[in-house]
C-alpha cells in the first residue's frame, strides 16, 4: 500500500488487474472471440487504408489524411491491446522494458483518438466557415504537422514520467513484472497526474467539437448557396461528437473494472465474466466502429473499399468523387 511518502508498495493503491484463471473451453472461446474481433477489424482498417492509399486524391485531401491516421491509430491500438490482454490473461510476466513500450504505444494511440476527432472537426469548420481560405489553411503539409503535434501531446505525459523514474532508478527497466499501467508508477501522484491529463484532453476536445458544430450550424442557416455541404458537415461533426462519447466510455474502462471488482471480488466467476464484457464492449468495440461510422457514409471511399474487400471481384465498380 502507499507509504507515507506516497510511494507504491506491493499492494497497489488501486485495484491491480487480476487475470489468472483456468483456461477452460469457455475461457478459450471468450479469448478467441476477443482476439479474432480485434484482428478482423484490423484487417478491415488495413483494407480501407489501402483504399485511401490507392488514389492520389485521397493522399492530398486533409479530411482523408486525418481519416487514414484515425484508421492507422485504431489498428495499432487494437493490436497492442490484444497483445496486452493475451499476455495478462496468461498471467505471463514480461520484462518491464517491453511492458513500458506496450503501455507507451497503447497510451499514445488511446489519446490520439479524441485529439484526431478534434482536428477533423476543425478541418470541417474551416471548410464550411472559411471556404475561400480552406485550401490555404488546410494543406497536406499542415495536416501532417498537426498529426505530429497530436502525437507529441499524447506522449509527453508518459515520456516525462518515464524520464523521471529512470532518473531516480537507472535500473528501473531491468526487472520482470506482470504488465499493467499501475506497475509502471512509483508514486501515487503520477496516477493522479495521468487522470488529470485525461480529463483535460477530453474536456478540450469536447469544447472544440461543440464549438465547431455550433459554428457550422450558424453558417448553414445564414448561407443559402451551399446548404447541402453545410448540412453534410453538420452530420460529420455530429458523428465526431458521437465518436467522442464512445471514446469517453473507453476512458471509463478502469473505473468500471475497479467498481466490478469491489462489487464481486477478484475470485468471483461473475467478476471474470463482467470483466471480459467490459473489455470487449467498452474498450474494443468503440475502436472497431471508425470504418463503419466514417467509411460507409463516404461516397468516394466506400465503393472502393467494397471493391478491394471483395478481392477485386469486379462485382463492385469503384468511383472516386471527392468534394
Amino acid at each position: 500500500m502507499a507509504d507515507s511518502n506516497g510511494t507504491i508498495g506491493d499492494a497497489s493503491f488501486i485495484h491491480q488487474q487480476i487475470f489468472k484463471m483456468d483456461m477452460d473451453a469457455a475461457t478459450s472461446t471468450e479469448t478467441a472471440v476477443a482476439v479474432l474481433t480485434s484482428l478482423f477489424f484490423c484487417f478491415v482498417n488495413c483494407v480501407m487504408l489501402f483504399a485511401l492509399k490507392s488514389k492520389r486524391i485521397f493522399q492530398e485531401t486533409p479530411c482523408y489524411i486525418l481519416f487514414g491516421h484515425m484508421l492507422m491509430n485504431d489498428s495499432v491500438l487494437l493490436l497492442v491491446t490484444t497483445i496486452m490482454y493475451t499476455v495478462a490473461l496468461c498471467f505471463l510476466p514480461i520484462p518491464k522494458s517491453i511492458c513500458t513500450l506496450l503501455v507507451f504505444i497503447s497510451h499514445c494511440t488511446f489519446r490520439n483518438a479524441p485529439l484526431t476527432l478534434a482536428l477533423m472537426s476543425l478541418e470541417r469548420y474551416i471548410a464550411i466557415c472559411f471556404p475561400l481560405r480552406h485550401c490555404n489553411i488546410a494543406t497536406p503539409k499542415r495536416t501532417g504537422i498537426a498529426i505530429g503535434i497530436i502525437w507529441f501531446l499524447s506522449s509527453i505525459n508518459f515520456v516525462t514520467d518515464i524520464i523521471f523514474v529512470l532518473a531516480l532508478d537507472p535500473g528501473y527497466l531491468a526487472s520482470v513484472i506482470f504488465c499493467t499501467l499501475e506497475k509502471l508508477f512509483l508514486f501515487k501522484w503520477q496516477l493522479d497526474k495521468y487522470q488529470a491529463f485525461d480529463v483535460l484532453y477530453f474536456v478540450s476536445v469536447a469544447v472544440i467539437i461543440i464549438f465547431t458544430y455550433i459554428s457550422i450550424m450558424i453558417t448553414a442557416r445564414s448561407v443559402s448557396s451551399d446548404k447541402d455541404s453545410a448540412k453534410k458537415a453538420l452530420k460529420t461533426v455530429l458523428l465526431h461528437l458521437i465518436q467522442l462519447g464512445l471514446c469517453l466510455t473507453s476512458f471509463l474502462y478502469t473505473i468500471i473494472e475497479r467498481t466490478l471488482y469491489m462489487m464481486t471480488g477478484s475470485n468471483s466467476s461473475l467478476f471474470i465474466i463482467l470483466r471480459y464484457l467490459n473489455y470487449l464492449i467498452v474498450l474494443i468495440l468503440p475502436r472497431c466502429l471508425s470504418p463503419l461510422i466514417y467509411g460507409m457514409r463516404d461516397e468516394a471511399v466506400w465503393p472502393l473499399f467494397k471493391y478491394l474487400f471483395c478481392y477485386r471481384s469486379g462485382k463492385v465498380r469503384p468511383t472516386v468523387n471527392v468534394h
